[in-house]
């Protein structure tokens, strides 16, 4: 299990636009089991977007990110890198 935070700067937060994206992008990785746990320690399947947009995520917040599998140094990785062009 590998674990990492990010801190969100996207101006509105994680909402419905960049829920999709994430959940989409988070899709690509079937070896690994991702979840996120917010600030206040509320912790979601990375695959269920309504859960992802239902953490209230906004700008300047961190968010863990939780990985489980196979391929987990890759996808740290490669979903670090997303995050930091995305959101």
């Amino acid at each position: 299990m590998k674990e990492f935070e990010f801190v969100v700067t996207d101006p509105v937060g994680i909402h419905a636009r960049p829920a999709g994206n994430l959940v989409k992008e988070i899709k690509k990785y079937t070896d690994s089991k991702i979840s996120l746990t917010n600030e206040a320690g509320k912790t979601v399947d990375g695959l269920r977007l309504m859960a992802v947009m239902g953490l209230g995520v906004k700008q300047g917040q961190t968010v863990k990110f939780t990985v489980e599998g196979g391929d987990e140094d890759a996808v740290v990785e490669s979903l670090s890198a997303w995050l930091k062009e995305n959101l």
